[in-house]
């Protein structure tokens, strides 16, 4: 089934999670123990992300170095293959610019829908750590909304290559992001709206919001899309604090503000336990009020961690 057809058939607010595939050499064990934590909260979809290779420069034993491309999450499709096929649930695979040409991504999307998943979140991603601005593959795609583009051509039975014939119409349903403070690389929110416009414009069926601790950021931020045109589903993401200094890095790596009433509470905390608590205890606030506000969706990032996704799904939901 496809999220937007969830997401507006549902006669209340529904639940979904993310996760991140397992690191190359390990076994999908634990992912699979996180799906069994939580399966008893209904989840409607799950996503689970996608990630580029990186670029890392190792020291031989000469004492030169040595740059090695190395890829520590694969697996994606794989693994959002044996997930909606062992639960029955429609999973979200992400897929991203970054790392990835054109002809790629066309590929591991006929490899979706040769299996099966009709459902994709399109991304631009993250550049590499080493570049100061996102630069993308020679034939890559260098914004989201021309990857949503790529995906609708799908949809019409458009292939790269025009020699081909005969071509079979792909079936998706497209999500993309959107910044209720904004992409840190955007010059202000206003811009910041028309790229996320231009992703709509392009195709998309509806928008998963970035974490936010205010949930006043969210409903400004959609009270602007609407003023805009935009009036696809807007889904709040919420991510539930797990470590003390999350506080002040979360700030930095996502160009999010955190409300002082809860940074004074996590200060207060002696061990990551303690903050883990507190950031369980404002998710849960969190999401109460966003589902009497009537979202359509709670998804929550859980990054693998199940024990304080459940606390928030056992409360709310």
């Amino acid at each position: 089934m496809k999220v937007i057809d969830i997401i507006q058939q549902a006669p209340k607010t529904v639940f979904s999670f993310e996760l991140l595939p397992p690191l190359k050499g390990q076994m999908a064990d634990k992912l699979y123990r996180t799906i069994d934590e939580l399966i008893e909260f209904n989840p409607k979809y799950i996503n689970i992300t996608t990630h580029r290779d990186e670029v890392e420069f190792r020291e031989l034993p000469n004492g030169m170095m040595e740059k090695k491309t190395v890829r520590k999450r694969p697996g994606t499709v794989a693994i959002a293959a044996a997930i909606q096929h062992s639960y029955k649930i429609p999973v979200i695979p992400h897929v991203v610019c970054g790392g990835f040409t054109k002809e790629e991504t066309e590929n591991m999307l006929l490899d979706l829908n040769f299996l099966g998943i009709k459902n994709v979140l399109a991304l631009r991603g993250d550049g590499l750590k080493s570049q100061s601005t996102f630069v993308p593959e020679p034939d890559g795609h260098s914004h989201a909304n021309e990857l949503v583009k790529q995906i609708v051509n799908l949809k019409r039975g458009e292939y790269l290559d025009p020699e081909i014939k005969n071509t079979a119409a792909l079936d998706f349903c497209i999500g993309v992001a959107g910044y209720p403070e904004k992409h840190f690389e955007a010059s202000n929110l206003d811009i910041d709206l028309l790229h996320l416009k231009a992703k709509v414009d392009a195709g998309a069926d509806y928008i998963v919001t970035q974490m936010f601790f205010d949930n006043q950021k969210y409903y400004d931020f959609v009270d602007r899309c609407r003023a805009i045109g935009i009036t696809v589903p807007i889904i709040p993401g919420i991510k539930p604090l797990a470590l003390i200094n999350q506080v002040t890095v979360l700030p930095k790596l996502f160009s999010i503000d955190i409300p002082e009433a809860f940074a004074k509470e996590v200060r207060k905390c002696k061990s990551n336990d303690d903050a883990r608590e507190v950031g369980t205890a404002w998710a849960i606030e969190q999401s109460r009020d966003l589902i009497a506000h009537n979202v359509p969706c709670l998804h929550i990032y859980t990054y693998g961690l199940s024990d304080n996704t459940r606390q928030i799904a056992k409360a709310v939901m």
